[in-house]
């Protein structure tokens, strides 16, 4: 199901993306109260059988993901990608640049052009996904939700993430994209307390990306649920900053306020 907000074609609107195994309403607390459209996109079959998701591809969930888009009222928006979703989120930008007003990474996985998901980690991590994805699929054991998602999240939350953590289709984290970073304003966030993906690899995340501002929060891999105000806070800095954003002849958004 398609979940928006009340809102008028004036405002820039928000597309949500979240991470591998999650649902939309992880961005519940964050779109709370917010007075812009917001728009949660759902990932194709959640309600099904974990049979029926093994055989799309990512260009399946983009498809999905593009159709509840061209279904939604608001012309104008900025991508909001989390972990997995930064993938998908390049992928889905490709797609609809000519409505694109920002794209913001949240701890998100930004794989060069031509690259996947898995291609994208640093190498021993790269064998170990895929020899994990062979032989034991997309739903990691609790303990490893525990440590890398929920290191900082209480016993409630994390139980929340645990119980609630839909296996993937195995294509999200190999199919390569083959797109170029948009030329709009970007923001990455990092996430200082991330166990899943830690520092060298959020470094590498924003290399990839080439942002124009880099935003710190105290968080672990999941700031929508640990700190909602705080990651609110820095997704309406950055849509007031575009307010202040020219784009030269050659069509590339400069900032004159960074976001931090």
């Amino acid at each position: 199901m398609i979940k928006m907000q009340e809102h008028t074609q004036e405002k820039i609107g928000f597309v949500f993306i979240n991470g591998a195994g999650l649902e939309s309403r992880i961005w519940s607390k964050v779109v709370e109260g917010l007075d812009h459209p917001c728009l949660l996109v759902e990932f194709p079959l959640r309600k099904s059988s974990v049979d029926s998701r093994s055989e799309l591809s990512l260009e399946d969930y983009v498809v999905h993901m593009k159709k509840q888009v061209d279904e939604w009222r608001t012309q104008r928006f900025v991508i909001v990608a989390h972990s997995l979703g930064g993938v998908l989120a390049l992928r889905l930008a490709s797609e609809l640049n000519h409505r694109l007003a920002g794209f913001i990474a949240v701890g998100a996985a930004i794989p060069k052009n031509g690259g996947s998901f898995v291609s994208a980690l640093p190498f021993p991590k790269r064998i170990l996904m895929s020899a994990i994805l062979r032989k034991l699929g997309t739903k990691p054991p609790e303990s490893a939700i525990r440590t890398g998602l929920c290191n900082d999240l209480s016993e409630d939350q994390t139980m929340e993430v645990v119980k609630g953590f839909i296996p993937e289709a195995v294509r999200i984290y190999t199919d390569r994209i083959d797109v170029s970073i948009p030329f709009v304003p970007k923001l990455y966030v990092k996430l200082t307390k991330d166990k899943e993906f830690g520092p060298s690899l959020q470094r590498k995340m924003i290399s990839n990306l080439s942002p124009q501002s880099v935003q710190s929060l105290e968080t672990g891999h999941l700031p929508m649920i640990s700190n909602p105000e705080g990651l609110k806070h820095v997704l309406l800095t950055f849509l007031n900053s575009l307010r202040n954003t020219t784009i030269n002849t050659r069509g590339v958004g400069m900032y004159k306020h960074a976001c931090d």
